[in-house]
């Protein structure tokens, strides 16, 4: 018979390109360092016709895979290429009773890698490869695609087992060797990345990970070690670039949105640095010269008594004025766009921004009063808060404290334990100054969230000398500037706490293990890894990216946070005494956090104790949905217990995961169990919420809500004055002035302002919830097809439930005058800054 199939793949040059089959597998070489990308293609579309060369296997009665003869197609020399997408027509001689082909060996003959996006058998079974083919005179093993047919390992084909176990040694790989970018190992390490020794003691991080600072692993790269510390990995350099397994590499639509967004950003900064630049002080001098930031507001004058910068100032004045002052300008962020007159952050939209904002994962119910802190006294001495009941009982309507606490009433953000053992060193900073804060909130009767206690912590030095003090809702002029500056340190705190616990370490750092793991357990074929794939993409690139710019000793974290050098230290301190992979899912965390009990006559069968809770009333929804199709998904595949107990693969990648990925807190009792199809569904619907929901929740309202720094400061330079301090009747006499002398200066804070609009984006190729391009896996599974196109109905009807909330006056936390409706939860949406929009993946 004769079989015709499909190559879909991209060919730059007209040298020749060959595809070869084998029956033997060598092992993984690796590839040079210089190995061009290639631009990747969608669908076939395209009429060039080559000649190409494979194999089809098919189990036989021995066990050994049934081999085709090899078909080769070279690239024409006079064939020209005008687009992106290549589909090559071949045909394969093979026996009649050859049967259907389980799986595909390809060699690359070519000069460069190309990207094979897929290849179909028509009418008889597609190959989903999406993944790039480097030339074999670099890594001389034969590529292994297999059909798109899911398969547990013992319901393998035993034609394709051997081939299936081959092909996971070779992602594995043997943990040696500096990886270079053209390979495909997953492999395991600590983050000894961070700092650079060689370059003096300013510059050196602790690793973490291992006994001393326990942390989740991230990716091997195998760099070389600094000449200073044989235990430091040498930084990313133009000689050894930064490395991921090839095919985790963003996407050029990702990488040309940042780069797009990097330029544009850059546009932004330019006049509002050379007003700065003109001026002798770095202190803003006025909120107009913040207004003067962003888009709508009156043009914007530089002005300087020096000569040079008189006559160029009158020049960019001009420019600005008579054509492009929008490019030149920010996009106004949500929590100015309806009340641009207000510069400081109302009571008001502090309580709602707490529940419906940037970050609205660490309000927790108070249980206790005053809280209590669980700091080791012997080493920070005694942690007894000033918080007293004198403080909040004219707030509380009558109520008594334990009445209050009885009905749920009070809540709390509190970061004392968070930032206290840090203080010294970030305060040692003459730029730096913060506290340990704690806000207590009332539920108001409408249902909102109001500010009526803010204690300021700070290390005991004197035991004679209060260390912490209390600030109350205003009376007169002077308090109300005090509580001003107290709630800029609050929203310090939160910044923080926010971009470091809740964003970096919860859905980047703490999800990489698994992906790690599931690359190097789960075969392609395994109906798990099928599931898992989308909520993977990229997620390691952007982690690489992170602690090369971001996170790096000097990097931005470290530039335009209060916590300096100590924030991935900050980090690690929350995952050895606070993360648990169990209180990840939204119900756990909820309930953790006080926000809700569990009530099996409820929808989701919890009761939130602040009905309106924008985020948790939307994310519930999702989860729900999320659950729904896991749990159809896992009990199709696994119908009962012992086929999980019989599953090497998962029960593999599920171990490694824990006892590799997250070796220093393996052992600890939380743990969830993988014994059962319900275990299973809690694990991958717990994945799957942080990778793409709760990720989406952190990320996309970064600049939105964050972008009008006076509010969010991302630290404050100035502590909140005492009666006693010399700088109080400097308070006093101006206390504006004082406020905006506490805040970052305008130079740094451009630079923070565009990284959140960059961070916030979505690029045009961004895959959301709910959106699978990769249905014909199922092709012969209707029941599955069945569950994915509910689940994707599902996320249109509560796109639609979300909208209608945003348009009930009721809910006075996510409506009302002046009220940004809560929209980052909403499945769908645009590129670019849309405070909406829930990826698949944690890939930004």
């Amino acid at each position: 018979m004769s079989l015709e199939s499909i190559l879909t793949n991209l060919l730059q040059d007209t040298d020749e390109n060959c595809y070869r089959g084998g029956n033997a597998i060598e092992s993984l070489k690796q590839s040079p360092a210089g190995c061009a990308p290639l631009p990747k293609v969608p669908d076939p579309t395209s009429t060039n016709f080559v000649r190409a060369k494979k194999q089809k296997q098919k189990e036989t009665k021995l066990g050994k895979p049934k081999l085709s003869k090899e078909t080769m197609f070279h690239w024409s020399r006079n064939l020209k290429i005008n687009a992106d997408k290549v589909t090559h027509k071949v045909q394969f001689m093979v026996d009649a009773k050859f049967g259907i082909p389980g799986a595909i060996l390809v060699t690359n003959k070519y000069q460069k890698e190309f990207y094979l996006e897929s290849i179909a058998i028509e009418g008889l079974v597609h190959f989903a490869c999406n993944s790039w083919v480097q030339p074999d005179r670099f890594q001389a093993e034969k590529r292994i695609f297999f059909s798109n047919k899911a398969y547990l390992p013992n319901d393998t084909p035993v034609g394709l087992k051997e081939l299936r176990e081959k092909e996971l040694r070779q992602l594995r790989g043997n943990g040696e060797g500096i990886r270079t970018l053209s390979d495909r190992i997953y492999d395991f390490d600590v983050y000894n990345d961070l700092g650079y020794q060689d370059k003096g003691a300013k510059y050196v991080r602790p690793i973490l990970g291992g006994k001393n600072q326990p942390y989740p692993r991230r990716c091997r790269t195998g760099r070389p070690p600094t000449n200073s510390d044989v235990n430091a990995e040498s930084p990313v350099n133009k000689y050894i670039p930064k490395y991921v397994p090839r095919d985790e590499v963003s996407e050029d639509l990702k990488i040309a949105a940042l780069t797009e967004g990097k330029w544009k950003l850059m546009l932004s900064s330019i006049f509002p640095s050379l007003k700065e630049a003109s001026r002798n002080s770095d202190v803003i001098k006025s909120f107009s010269d913040i207004n003067d930031l962003y888009k709508e507001s009156p043009p914007f004058e530089i002005k300087s008594e020096n000569e040079f910068w008189e006559i160029f100032s009158r020049m960019l004045n001009k420019m600005i004025k008579e054509s492009m002052q929008d490019i030149f300008m920010f996009d106004r962020p949500k929590i100015v766009s309806r009340d641009i007159s207000s510069c400081c952050l109302r009571d008001d939209e502090l309580g709602r921004l707490t529940l419906a904002g940037m970050n609205p994962l660490s309000v927790e119910r108070l249980k206790v009063f005053p809280p209590v802190s669980k700091l080791d006294p012997s080493i920070y001495g005694p942690q007894d808060s000033a918080l007293r009941e004198e403080h909040i009982i004219c707030h509380l309507n009558g109520m008594s404290v334990q009445q209050a606490l009885e009905e749920n009433k009070l809540f709390i953000l509190d970061y004392h334990d968070v930032y206290l053992p840090f203080l010294n060193r970030i305060n040692a900073h003459q730029s730096r100054k913060a506290y340990a804060t704690r806000t207590i909130f009332l539920l108001t009767h409408t249902g909102s969230l109001k500010p009526i206690a803010i204690e300021l912590s700070l290390p005991q030095k004197n035991h004679n000398v209060p260390s912490n003090r209390v600030l109350t809702p205003p009376v007169d002029a002077t308090t109300c500037w005090l509580w001003q500056l107290g709630k800029a340190h609050v929203c310090s705190n939160d910044v923080g706490a926010h971009q470091l616990i809740q964003h970096w370490l919860r859905t980047h750092a703490c999800q990489e293990p698994f992906i790690i793991a599931a690359h190097r357990q789960l075969s392609v074929m395994h109906p798990i890894y099928k599931l898992l794939h989308p909520h993977m993409r990229y997620t390691m690139d952007i982690n690489a990216e992170a602690r090369q710019i971001l996170l790096n000793a000097g990097g931005v974290i470290e530039s335009r946070f209060s916590t300096a050098e100590c924030s991935m230290e900050v980090t690690a301190s929350a995952y050895q005494n606070w993360w648990r992979f169990d209180m990840e899912s939204l119900p756990a965390d909820l309930i953790r956090r006080g926000m809700a009990v569990p009530d099996a006559t409820q929808p989701h069968g919890l009761k939130l104790l602040i009905e309106d809770y924008p985020y948790a009333n939307d994310g519930l929804l999702i989860w729900s949905a999320i659950e729904e199709l896991v749990e159809t998904y896992v009990n199709y595949y696994y119908p009962k217990a012992s086929s999980i107990e019989s599953d090497s693969e998962l029960n593999a990648w599920f171990y490694e995961s824990i006892n590799v990925g997250h070796a220093d807190i393996c052992h600890a009792s939380w743990w969830p169990k993988l014994s059962t199809p319900k275990d299973l569904i809690s694990i991958l619907a717990t994945i799957i919420w942080v990778a793409s929901a709760q990720h989406a929740a952190v990320n996309f309202g970064m600049y939105p809500y964050g972008g009008y720094f006076p509010v969010r400061p991302p630290f404050m330079r100035r502590l909140v004055p005492n009666e006693h301090d010399s700088d109080y009747a400097t308070f006093l006499a101006d206390p504006e002035g004082f406020f905006l002398a506490s805040l970052p200066c305008l130079g740094e804070m451009l630079h923070y302002i565009s990284l959140l609009h960059i961070l916030s984006a979505h690029s045009a190729d961004e895959e959301y919830l709910g959106d699978r391009k990769d249905l014909s896996t199922w092709s012969g599974d209707p029941e599955i097809i069945e569950a994915f196109y509910k689940f994707s109905m599902e996320m249109r009807r509560i796109e639609k439930e979300i909208e209608k909330g945003n348009a009930d006056s009721k809910l006075r936390n996510r409506c009302g005058a002046g009220v940004s409706p809560y929209e980052l939860l909403l499945p769908s949406s645009g590129p670019g800054v849309t405070c909406r929009g829930v990826p698949n993946s944690a890939s930004i």
